[in-house]
This record gives C-alpha cells, structure tokens and sequence, in this order.
C-alpha cells in the first residue's frame, strides 16, 4: 500500500523558482505528487498541518565535523546526523579530519554507507575529501578516485593548504573534476600558539592572540591562485570584515570564489572570551562588532553565499581545562536556524527567501546537490517556524557533545520537522 502524506498550508519558499505562496502538499511514497492551493484529504492520507509554518528545500550543513572515524567519543555519524535532522537540515557535508583523515576512497564508501545505515538513512552524508595526504599540506591525495568515490569538495579543514604549489595542484584538479576546494584560511605562522581575537580584549586578558591578517593574507594569496587557475575556490567559516572585501573584489573580479559565515560569527564578538568559558574558543576565533557589522552587510549584498555552522563537537572532559589547553570549537547544528533568524531576520538583514538561499539553494548548488520542490521530484523539505520562541538547553542537544556558548539564550525561530528519503520527523 502506498504511503500518502498530505502537508496542509504550509507557506512554501523556494528561492530557486521564487515560489513564495501557502500550498498542500502531496506526497506518495517519498515523491511530490501534487502542489495545489488546496488538496482534499483522503481517509489513507496522513496530515501534517503546517499552518503558519515555513516549508523549504531541505537545508544543507556543508560545513560539519561527525568525527567518525577515530573521534567517536566527541560525536558519530548516527549521533550527528540525528542532530542535523532535529536543527532542521535533510544534509550534511563531513570534514576531512577524522582518524584517519578522508584521503582514501574507501573511507569515504565507509561514511556513505554508515550514515545509510544509521537513522534509516534520514539525513544525506556528503564527504569533503582531504586535500593532501594525512591533511598534512604535502602531497595531493588521490583526487580523481575520491570524486568518483562521492567525494563533493576538497578540504584540509582544520588546517590551511600553506604551500601554494600544493594548493594550485589541488585546484587544478578540482577544476578538471569540478568540485570546489574549501580553505581553512590561515597563516600557520602568524595563528600558531594564540586561542581568541588578537585585539583590545586579548591583549587585557593577557592570551595570545590569532590576528586578522593571519586569515586575510592567505584568502588573498588564494584568490589570485583560484584567479589564475579558473578554478573554484570556496572560504571556510570567513571572520573578518577585510576578508568579506577580499572576497567581494575577487568576485568583481571574475574569480570563480564562494564563502561561507558561521552563526556564532555573525553574532557574538570577542568580549564574551572574558568569561574564560571555553566554549567561546573557535577557529577562527570570535572577532569584533566592526567584524559582524561587515559580515551581516556581506550576508545582505549576496558577497557571502552561505551560512554553514562548523559544527565542532567536542567531549566535556577536553573543554572542562583551562582556556588555553581546551580545544578550538562548538556545535552548531541544532541552534543554527534560531540564531540565523534572530540575528539576521528580525534585524532585517536578510529576508526568509534569502535565509533559506543561504542554508539550501546555494551550498547545495556549490556541493552539486541541487534539489527541485517540484511535482515528480523526490521530497526533501525542512519545515521551520520563524515566530517560535524557545530557550537553548544543551542537555536536550541530540549531539553526543553539549559545547555551545548559547546554553540559556531565548532564540527565536526553531525547525520543527524534515522529510526526507521518503521519511518524515516532526518534533
């Protein structure tokens, strides 16, 4: 017997076809059968009201850590993917800095085939593949197997590609295999030993800290590398307002770059390392108000494409030392819309349409995991309500880590269900 679920007057956005309009859904065993004002309901139909709730096209993390294999203590693919599906995304892209690193293609057959084993396959895993060998910077990994592999990017994330010849190697090859190459974007040199915003409060604290320039010489050394090479070239978790100049000239320019905002960068500063909580050390580090004003101007004028969480889990053991011991890194999956909504939406940064080009229409057009909320098409949807207030609980996080600075803030605009793989979980 075919599987009917009948989604009622949900105001579906769709920024790919500028469909802005409260709709029924029908959906039969996983495939969109018919949009319409209105659907009738029949006896075998299973009804979802969705009044005064946002349905989208299933959002995508394309910046995720799942830590498996070799860091299963700090998170799994069962365990992150579960949080992904409860923070509203139907993806996720996994980093490359597990143990070992995804530099072979049958790590990369390993994660596709565990995160279809896990939670009835609920959540889509797509892995970004190591630059280079071990993330070491030093020799190319295998790039032509692991695209064939499934593989939908190239990072050394965590650490930065530091040797040009080896960064215009890797885009070069991506070029040929078109996915992207996403730079963790530092300077080792410049970055090593500091734990925060090299500045004012830094300097009062007296910890060392990571400067600007440490981020913004290497996207400028990487832009005329991308330049030269024709190649596509995408900015991991960018911090500083200069690295939005950067990248808004580069794409003036004709150069094929792309970037990416998390959600604690467009909304916390610097100041907050006062507290010496270690869940407000990241990497890059949190910057200052000048940063998130040029940031939120970036989300707005379209220079910046993508809001991707860095979702860094990390056990309460390794975050419970002093500050500058603890590791760099917090979860973001399951506050990313709240934050996203409460932070850009109400401030008027960013309207619906544009929030969800940021979390779907354009990290899965950069990833090549395109989707059509069509009849006909298989249903991938994330369903949001914008005017849900809530306060953030970590206890309650589906993570199998609790790292969030926001433990207590009242956010506004939560998820509230996905389908997706012909699966539907509301909550």
């Amino acid at each position: 017997m075919s599987e009917k679920i009948l989604l009622q007057q949900g105001r579906l956005i769709d920024p790919k076809t500028n469909r802005d309009e409260v709709v029924d859904i029908l959906i039969v065993d996983g495939t969109i059968e018919s949009i319409k004002k209105s659907i009738s309901p029949q006896n075998d139909h299973t009804i979802v009201n969705l009044k005064n709730k946002i349905v989208a096209p299933g959002f995508i993390d394309m910046h995720v850590h799942l830590r498996e294999p070799g860091y299963e203590h700090k998170e799994t693919i069962e365990t992150g993917t579960r949080s992904a599906a409860y923070g509203g995304f139907t993806a996720v892209c996994c980093m490359p800095n597990t143990n070992p690193a995804i530099d072979d293609e049958s790590l990369v057959t390993f994660i596709q085939m565990q995160a279809k084993r896990v939670n009835g396959g609920l959540v889509d895993v797509h892995p970004i593949a190591s630059v280079s060998k071990g993330r070491e910077g030093k020799t190319l990994s295998p790039i032509a197997e692991l695209v064939k592999a499934g593989a939908v990017g190239l990072s050394d994330d965590g650490a930065p590609v530091f040797d040009a010849k080896i960064m215009r190697r890797a885009l070069e090859y991506a070029n040929m295999y078109n996915v992207p190459v996403m730079q963790h974007c530092e300077i080792p040199e410049l970055a090593h030993g500091g734990v925060m915003n090299e500045g004012k409060v830094s300097t009062e604290l007296g910890l060392l800290g990571i400067p600007c320039v440490a981020e913004e010489i290497m996207i400028a050394r990487d832009l005329i590398l991308a330049g030269y090479t024709h190649s596509r070239y995408h900015v991991c978790h960018l911090s500083t307002a200069y690295s939005v100049a950067l990248v808004r000239q580069g794409k003036s320019g004709g150069v094929q770059v792309t970037c990416e905002v998390t959600p604690h960068h467009f909304t916390v500063t610097d100041e907050i390392v006062r507290t010496y909580d270690t869940n407000t050390k990241m990497n890059p580090p949190l910057r200052t108000q000048d940063d998130i004003d040029a940031i939120k101007e970036g989300l707005k004028d379209g220079t910046i494409d993508v809001i991707a969480t860095d979702h860094a889990p990390h056990s309460l053991d390794e975050k419970e030392v002093d500050y500058i011991q603890a590791p760099f890194g917090i979860v973001g999956l399951e506050t990313a819309i709240g934050l996203t909504i409460s932070e850009l939406v109400e401030q008027k940064f960013l309207t619906l349409s544009q929030m969800i080009e940021k979390l779907s229409t354009n990290p899965r057009r950069i990833v090549g995991k395109e989707i059509d909320v069509k009849e006909g098409e298989r249903a991938n949807l994330t369903f949001f309500d914008p005017a849900m207030q809530w306060k953030v609980d970590t206890a309650a996080f589906k993570s199998k880590s609790k790292n969030s600075p926001f433990n207590g803030r009242v956010l506004k605009g939560k998820a509230v269900g996905i389908f997706n793989n012909g699966q539907l979980l509301r909550y």
